[in-house]
């Protein structure tokens, strides 16, 4: 602010003293005058008065001046409009401001919330040119808001785009702004946003349609549409869409993806009668803004995620000691869920992995979509069957494959990956080193002798072994109680699991038995076996996709009439083709007595069985088994399938350790390239076909060396 100098009077100096003029020598009268430059008026004046002197103007004399230290010559008094402080040597008189005040002079930056409402006269707002006219320039604060720089006030026009700095003037009727241009050197910004609630995405309901808030959240999902560019950001509540429009097609907000933290503002509004937010502003939050939205979302989520420590379905040392390990596993999942991490279901493609991993399923499904509205299991879920009993390569490249096709196109996160009836062997390192090169994150739920290196790749491990149990608890079982941990609520739904999974699996522990007992009621053993045996059959034909909707129906998880029909005719026609195998592979099995008493069955499955049709050779092998064991009740037996590169091993009797087998024909027998594993008595082998005799030799030599129970 400014007035006039109380010194000086406004004049800028003071008057010393007065002398003489030295041009008129005090007459205040010209000496001279040139009448052709002379007007009329004053030709008249002078001959009536005659002329005065220029320097004093008529006075004779002339005042000795100094400059007013007061006001240095300036005529005003300057002060600070901030702070009142005097301004001694203002740079620029019309900024009225301090050089300690230009320090922290503020410059507001509109949030694109703010409209008209938010905007003051005499306020200083950053803006960007949109457009120039012969009468100025228009200037936008937002998108939302527009002022005029009228070229009276502009220099050299701005270019369209070009970044500037204005001083509202006025706002004028109708909400036009009047702007002027300004240069400072120093400022300070500050960022304008409406003063909106801030809501959890629980508390928004078709209620508040109409309304504007604020939600801030992590951003889970970024898909861009023909339209808007879908956010889905997940908070302490939930998860909410929220849809931002640039242009048709055009991503918004290219600097945001999945994974940050962000504060958004917009419209509450309904889209097929679910809720969205348009968005009118979205910020990405950092620091100690960003961690303290990440604090406040975790522990609501860690506190939602605290699985249901309730009874098992039946009584179970083994599952007693392994609860703790169930726990994690269970909230581990129910947080992947609650944060919107996809997640993908591995199985064993047979009856156990299936209805270990449709158990997991029936748990989860229900809250991915509470939590992801109606088409979340689309985009958050995938069950796929893994033809081994380990998580094989091909596997996890297609799954990393997918992930990031998932990422690019919808700014999903990296999945969950859980393994169920696979996972615990050593053969599972080399995908799981691939998945980890990605951050995905592994659980495994498995009752195969587990290999200890697999664990630095998890981040949960269930399996009986690890608490002194064996593959007779088996995935089904370890998974449906899982299941329950997670969603209680499925637990009627998925009981009969666990006993197709015993049946299935031929388990001959405590626990099939009881589970087989709890679902009397509703199946026969005969039922029970039914159902395993139309699982293989159908998943064989189904390869490597989920068969949703058939598999439920075998597993009577839909209509029961279409079950019975179901499972009756996929029965009749496995049968038919077990019986034709059985039929062809009898005649060509090859049996001896080894040195402990087991009797050893071999058969060629490559050259003596039918190919590329059920049953495949794991269970070709098995069905054999079967029969010689009928043959010989009273003796350990071992039975061999094997083909070129490959061997499966049946057993009844005999005490082995088929992942130690693996480990000493690999150490011995260097070049024959052997892998495999499975169960202590149960399991797969795999070779170089050039020396598949030798291998199938050795193994002949270490099946003879083994204790037998007869």
């Amino acid at each position: 602010m400014s007035k006039e100098c109380p010194d000086c009077h406004g004049r800028g100096y003071k008057v010393v003293s007065t002398e003489i003029c030295p041009q008129c020598k005090g007459k205040g009268k010209s000496k001279s005058i040139d009448f052709m430059k002379m007007s009329e008026k004053n030709l008249d004046s002078f001959l009536k008065n005659g002329a005065a002197c220029e320097k004093c103007k008529g006075t004779g004399s002339i005042e000795v001046t100094t400059p007013c230290k007061t006001c240095k010559g300036l005529g005003k008094i300057y002060t600070c409009k901030i702070c009142g402080e005097r301004i001694e040597n203002p740079q620029d008189p019309d900024e009225e401001i301090c050089e300690s005040c230009a320090h922290s002079q503020y410059v507001y930056a509109l949030d694109e919330s703010c409209d008209l409402k938010d905007v003051e006269a005499g306020k200083l707002y950053h803006g960007i040119v949109s457009s120039k006219a012969s009468f100025g320039v228009f200037v936008d604060l937002n998108p939302h808001v527009r002022g005029l720089m009228h070229s009276s006030n502009v220099g050299i026009p701005p270019e369209v785009g070009e970044a500037v700095i204005v001083l509202v003037k006025s706002i004028k009727a109708g909400g036009k702004l009047d702007l002027i241009p300004k240069t400072l050197k120093k400022y300070e910004t500050i960022e304008l946003e409406k003063e909106l609630p801030l809501k959890s995405s629980a508390e928004i309901d078709s209620s508040m349609k109409g309304k504007l808030l604020r939600i801030e959240g992590e951003v889970i999902q970024v898909k861009q549409t023909s339209g808007p560019t879908i956010f889905t950001i997940s908070d302490e509540g939930g998860f909410v869409p929220c849809a931002a429009f640039e242009s048709a097609g055009k991503r918004s907000y290219p600097h945001i993806d999945a994974g940050m933290i962000v504060s958004i503002t917009g419209e509450v509004t309904l889209r097929d009668d679910q809720v969205q937010i348009e968005v009118m502003s979205m910020k990405l939050l950092t620091g100690e803004k960003e961690a303290v939205v990440k604090s406040r979302v975790e522990r609501v989520i860690d506190e939602k995620a605290a699985p249901a420590d309730i009874p098992f379905l039946i009584k179970s040392e083994i599952m007693e000691k392994l609860k703790p390990r169930m726990l994690h596993v269970a909230k581990e999942i129910k947080k992947a869920i609650l944060h919107s991490t996809p997640i993908i279901l591995r199985h064993h493609a047979d009856a156990d992995g299936i209805t270990s991993a449709i158990a997991i399923e029936r748990a989860i499904l229900p809250l991915i979509t509470e939590i992801g509205g109606t088409d979340a299991e689309y985009y958050f879920y995938k069950r796929a069957p893994s033809k081994a009993p380990f998580y094989e390569l091909a596997d996890v490249t297609r799954d990393i494959s997918f992930a990031l096709e998932d990422l690019s196109r919808h700014g999903q996160k990296m999945p969950l990956v859980i393994l169920v009836d696979n996972g615990s062997t050593e053969e599972d390192v080399p995908s799981m080193r691939q998945a980890g090169v990605y951050g995905i994150d592994m659980l495994v739920i498995d009752h195969h002798h587990p290999d200890e290196i697999v664990d630095q790749y998890l981040i949960g491990h269930v399996n009986p072994a690890h608490v002194g149990g064996d593959f007779g608890v088996t995935a089904g079982m370890l998974c449906a109680e899982v299941a329950r941990m997670i969603n209680p609520d499925i637990s009627d739904t998925i009981k009969h699991l666990p006993a197709v999974s015993a049946v299935g699996d031929r388990s001959e522990a405590p626990e099939a038995e009881r589970y087989i007992s709890l679902v009397s009621d509703r199946y026969t053993i005969e039922e029970l076996k039914e159902m395993a045996l139309a699982l293989d059959y159908e998943q064989f034909w189904l390869k490597f996709s989920s068969g949703k909707g058939l598999i439920d129906d075998i597993l009577d998880l839909g209509d029961h009439d279409t079950h019975k029909k179901l499972v009756s005719l996929l029965c009749e026609q496995a049968n038919t083709m077990i019986q034709e195998q059985l039929e062809t592979c009898l005649f060509n099995v090859k049996s001896q007595k080894l040195s402990n008493g087991t009797i050893m069955n071999v058969i060629d499955v490559e050259n003596y069985a039918q190919k590329f049709t059920f049953p495949p050779p794991g269970k070709t092998s098995g069905e054999v088994h079967d029969v010689l064991t009928k043959r010989y009740p009273d003796k350990p037996v071992v039975t061999i399938g094997y083909g070129p590169d490959f061997a499966v091993i049946r057993s009844k009797g005999v005490l082995m350790n088929i992942p130690k087998i693996v480990r000493e024909l690999r150490e011995e027998m260097k070049g024959a390239g052997v892998s495999g594993g499975g169960h202590l008595v149960v399991g797969s082998i795999k070779f170089v076909e050039g020396m598949r005799t030798e291998v199938l030799s050795k193994l002949a030599e270490k099946i003879a060396s083994t204790d037998v129970e007869y």
